[in-house]
C-alpha cells in the first residue's frame, strides 16, 4: 500500500548490489572440453568394469619392472600351466579356498618342479596392486629373445631353405602367439618382432602359442629395415603381404629362403619396411572381404609355402 515505507521501524533499501550468480553479472567461464567417457573416469563404476575386462582379456597379468610377470586368477594360471609356460614359482595366499582348480594348479606345479610359495593374502594384494587374484599367482620370468644373427646362423646350420616371419605394427600378444604357433606348425624357423611398439612374448602370447614358443626362436630387431637387409644379404627373398601386390600367393614360389613380412590389419606394413621388401604379395580373397587378421594371413601363406616345399621334395 502507498506510504507503508513510512511506518515506524520500516527501512527501505536504496539499491541492491549485483553479485555474481544467477541474477548478477556473470564472469566468463572457460570450457573444460567434452565430458570423458564413463570408463575413462577413475571414480566411475564403468572404469572399474573396464579394468576388470582388460585383465580378463589379457590373462590378468601384472608386468614388473624387471620384466617378470605375475599371472593371477585360477583359470589363467591353470591355462599357463597346461601350455607349459615357463614359471619361476606358483604363489598361493594362505587361507585360500582349496577347490579343484587350486588342487590342479598345485599338482601340475609339483609335476613340473615349479616351487610353490605360500604368502599372506595382503602380500599378494601388494604384489598385484589389487585384490582380484583369487588367492593364486604364477610368476613368469622374462622371455629370452634370440638375436637376428643367431637366427640366420641356426637356419644355415640345418641346411634347409629358411622360412621366417617378421611382424610389423603387431601390438596384440594374441596375434603374436597365433603367428608363433603357425610358424611352428608349417615348418618355419623363427619369428622376428621389433624391439619397440610391438607385442612381446608375454604370458598371453605364450598361452596363445599353445607352448610352441618354448621351441621356436623369437628374435627382437632394434631396426626392422636393417634386419631385413641382413636376411637379404644372407640370400633370403623378403616378401611383404599387402593388397595390390605384383604377385599373389598363387603365383609366388615360396621354396627358396623366404622372409614373410606381415603388417597389422589396420595399418598394414610401414612405408620403409614396404620399400625394403623384394616383392609385395597379396592373398586372393572374395572381393567384398577387405583384409585378413594378421595371424590368419600368416597362417594361410605359410601353409601354401609348406605345400610347395613338400611338392618340390617329392
Amino acid at each position: 500500500m502507498p506510504g507503508n515505507d513510512r511506518r515506524r521501524g520500516a527501512v527501505r533499501k536504496s539499491s541492491k548490489k549485483e553479485v555474481g550468480g544467477s541474477g548478477g553479472q556473470k564472469r566468463g567461464l572457460r570450457g573444460k572440453g567434452p565430458t570423458p567417457k564413463a570408463e575413462d573416469r577413475v571414480y566411475h563404476a564403468a572404469y572399474k568394469k573396464a579394468q576388470q575386462k582388460r585383465r580378463r582379456d589379457q590373462g590378468r597379468h601384472e608386468k614388473k619392472g624387471d620384466g617378470t610377470e605375475l599371472v593371477v586368477g585360477r583359470n589363467p594360471v591353470i591355462e599357463c600351466l597346461h601350455a607349459k609356460v615357463p614359471a619361476a614359482s606358483l604363489i598361493v595366499a594362505l587361507g585360500t579356498d582349496n577347490d579343484d582348480r587350486l588342487q590342479e594348479a598345485v599338482r601340475i606345479a609339483n609335476t613340473r618342479g615349479i616351487p610353490i610359495r605360500e604368502v599372506q593374502r595382503h602380500e599378494l594384494d601388494i604384489m598385484t596392486g589389487n585384490t582380484m587374484h583369487q588367492g593364486i599367482g604364477l610368476q613368469i620370468p622374462p622371455y629370452k629373445y634370440a638375436l637376428v644373427e643367431e637366427l640366420i646362423d641356426s637356419v644355415a646350420a640345418k641346411g634347409e631353405p629358411g622360412l621366417i616371419v617378421c611382424l610389423d605394427n603387431i601390438t596384440d600378444p594374441r596375434n603374436l602367439g597365433a603367428v608363433i604357433r603357425s610358424v611352428a606348425a608349417f615348418g618355419g624357423h623363427g619369428v622376428v618382432i621389433p624391439e619397440r611398439r610391438s607385442a612381446a612374448v608375454t604370458a598371453v602370447a605364450w598361452r596363445t602359442s599353445a607352448g610352441t614358443a618354448a621351441r621356436l626362436p623369437v628374435a627382437r630387431a632394434t631396426n626392422m629395415v636393417r634386419s631385413l637387409k641382413q636376411f637379404q644379404k644372407a640370400g633370403y627373398q623378403v616378401v611383404g603381404l599387402d593388397a595390390g601386390g605384383e604377385h599373389t600367393l598363387d603365383t609366388y614360389d615360396g621354396t627358396t629362403p623366404t622372409v614373410v613380412v606381415v603388417g597389422s590389419e589396420g595399418k598394414g606394413i610401414s612405408r620403409l619396411v614396404r620399400e625394403t621388401c623384394d616383392t609385395i604379395m597379396s592373398i586372393p580373397m572374395t572381393g567384398w572381404v577387405e583384409s585378413l587378421n594378421a595371424s590368419v594371413a600368416a597362417g594361410v601363406t605359410l601353409s601354401e609355402f609348406a605345400r610347395q616345399r613338400r611338392v618340390s621334395k617329392g
